[in-house]
């Protein structure tokens, strides 16, 4: 592998800007974003209200934390266009990632903004190496899903020629690498090792393959992860950070010279982290709850948007912002498998829509080789329990399956039990998931 550092000239002004200069711009960007969701969205003019607080209240950095918090809750609360600060014919595009009541995460964007992210995502290819006349692989999923797009603006903007693959179908993935010749991959990292595996039932070697930098993202992945990645496919393994209630990809991403952490692109993203139980700031450095405030988002800003990702500020190195920690987890009861988000209640709704099924379950997550595996066990009613043979536990097996798949996103093996086989929790809360999943390393 060789590091392709950019050199001085490739980079922005701003990315090797002072602090003085950043802090500058951040507040100038701060009160327009305070003004403009409190002129045109009534949600959070009615928050600020509450909270006893106006944009005109911001007078440094330090007096964001007077503003009030946005969470997930905010945005279903909202659904579908609730916190859209412009009308609807300055609305470009949608996105949306799934709920746990069945409705999407709504997001949108204006040209500008979707200019903005076309930007900040091929800042984000620069950082991790890639250069005008590569060719990008893109095996992000392309839809509602903000990767597949997310990554295809960028890359274009990038000067990259670009190979939108989308996900899965493997053999082809293989296929199209071995005959594009690719530079670049932008894929989740657990599929990232399935596409290397399929190298080798094919007969070829992954590391003699093209690809010199891997862009991974959507899923959390350790140090380890990246080794056995730049090991199987003989590429640079950059992280890239994004979550679509914020943008999408390209929030933050790691340089290829130093790979230390994402750096977060401060110019359009403010971070804070804070106490997830208290709400309280804690210094750089210590671990807790991100948050972010947009600082140049037209059609959607979002206000200190609680993340739920745990983790921690670190100081600059290769640019001249803060970098982001690995991600260590998360503050609530959300799952990602393969990229997807998926809160047990989602599966608790698909069960829960046969009559057959009662409401006890229990999901076992566990990880094969790269993937993520789901085991949902449920349970029969009382009334069919020991009436039911093995063909019709079956198909309400493969019922439950298939609206999981549908409704939810994922792939699951389902266990149809009889009724009280599942463990009780007689005090507290009920286990609903069982997460057999190594854990990362802070």
């Amino acid at each position: 592998m060789s590091v392709r550092a950019p050199a001085p000239g490739d980079l922005e002004a701003i990315e090797t800007a002072s602090r003085d200069e950043i802090t500058a711009l951040q507040i100038q960007r701060l009160r327009w974003t305070l003004q403009h969701a409190y002129s045109n969205v009534a949600h959070y003019r009615h928050k600020f209200d509450a909270a006893g607080v106006h944009p005109a209240d911001l007078r440094t950095l330090a007096d964001l934390a007077k503003f009030p918090f946005t969470t997930k809750q905010d945005l279903r609360d909202n659904y579908p266009f609730g916190l859209f600060a412009v009308p609807q014919n300055q609305r470009a595009r949608v996105h949306a990632s799934s709920g746990t009541t069945g409705k999407p995460t709504v997001v949108g964007y204006t040209l500008k903004d979707i200019d903005t992210w076309a930007d900040l995502v091929a800042r984000s290819i620069r950082a991790a190496g890639g250069r005008p006349g590569d060719i990008c692989h893109i095996s992000y999923g392309y839809g509602l899903f903000t990767g597949g797009l997310g990554a295809h603006y960028g890359a274009e903007r990038a000067g990259c020629m670009v190979v939108p693959m989308s996900g899965g179908q493997t053999e082809k993935q293989v296929q199209l690498i071995h005959d594009f010749r690719p530079d670049i991959i932008m894929v989740t990292p657990s599929y990232a090792l399935v596409i290397a595996e399929q190298f080798e039932r094919q007969g070829l070697d992954p590391a003699q393959c093209s690809l010199k930098v891997g862009i991974f993202g959507a899923e959390p992945w350790g140090e380890g992860m990246r080794l056995e990645i730049e090991r199987r496919l003989g590429l640079d393994a950059v992280d890239i950070y994004g979550l679509s209630e914020v943008m999408g990809p390209g929030v933050a991403s790691e340089c290829i010279e130093s790979k230390d952490g994402p750096v977060v692109w401060e110019d359009h993203f403010y971070p804070e982290i804070i106490n997830p139980d208290t709400g309280e700031l804690v210094p750089d450095g210590e671990y807790g709850e991100l948050v972010f405030t947009s600082l140049s988002k037209e059609a959607m800003p979002v206000i200190r948007y609680r993340t739920r990702d745990l983790t921690r500020l670190l100081p600059p190195t290769s640019r001249s912002f803060r970098r982001m920690g690995k991600i260590t987890g998360r503050s609530d009861d959300m799952l990602i498998i393969r990229g997807v988000n998926v809160f047990p209640t989602q599966i608790e709704e698909q069960i829960l829509r046969d009559p057959q099924l009662t409401g006890n379950y229990q999901i076992q997550v566990s990880r094969e080789g790269a993937l993520d595996n789901v085991e949902v066990r449920c349970e029969l009613t009382r009334e069919l329990s020991g009436r039911t043979n093995d063909e019709a536990r079956a198909h309400i097996g493969a019922q439950l399956r298939q609206r999981i798949k549908t409704l939810v996103g994922i792939s699951t093996q389902v266990h149809v039990l009889d009724c009280e086989t599942l463990p009780r929790t007689l005090t507290g809360k009920a286990v609903r998931v069982i997460d057999q999943r190594p854990r990362l390393a802070p």
